[in-house]
């Protein structure tokens, strides 16, 4: 849904979102309000942040991993607001809204947002040089769909149902059953 009365920049998004209630994400210059969530899509967001927290500080990396916040510029006219994210490198600054360094995107499934995850986030997120992985993990069906920066411009996708996901880098594995609340 847009419901701004213009188009904005992102500098301009991000004054105006401070005073919005909920989540936000612009999309091609315009702002859309983010659907309220189903207690699945709500539940598998806190499995996988632990689950990814777990296994990145178990394997000793150097990264930080976010749930709810943080915006994730991909152009002048669009910022996401990813379900979860890893970022490695120096420690983002307290007041920072937007993340950078981004290694790891991820993206629960809703109905409302399905073809969104698999196509312009998609091609957004791996648009940023430094996203290796985009993960986007399906509740319903309790797969993950991992999309990984490959050679050259390509990107390798495999469905896991059962499995393990290797995210190198930043270097360490997750199970596809750990990022799902148990049955």
């Amino acid at each position: 849904m847009s419901t701004a009365l213009k188009q904005m920049t992102v500098d301009e998004f991000l004054v105006w979102a401070e005073d919005q209630e909920g989540r936000w994400e612009l999309h091609d210059g315009a702002a859309r309000k983010i659907s309220p969530e189903r207690i699945d899509h709500v539940r598998t967001k806190g499995e996988a942040f632990v689950a990814l927290s777990f296994a990145s500080r178990r394997a000793g990396c150097d990264c930080e991993v976010f749930g709810n916040g943080g915006g994730v510029q991909i152009d002048q006219r669009t910022v996401y607001a990813p379900d979860g994210a890893i970022v490695c490198g120096p420690k983002l600054p307290d007041q920072a809204v937007l993340l950078v360094n981004l290694i790891v995107v991820v993206e629960v499934l809703s109905p409302a947002t399905a073809a969104t995850d698999h196509g312009r986030k998609l091609s957004g997120y791996f648009s940023l040089p430094s996203v290796q992985h985009y993960l986007i993990l399906d509740p319903e069906r309790r797969v993950a769909i991992h999309h990984k920066r490959g050679v050259g411009d390509a990107i390798e996708t495999r469905v896991l149902f059962d499995a393990v996901i290797r995210l190198d880098p930043p270097g360490f594995q997750v199970a596809v059953k750990a990022l799902f609340p148990p049955l």
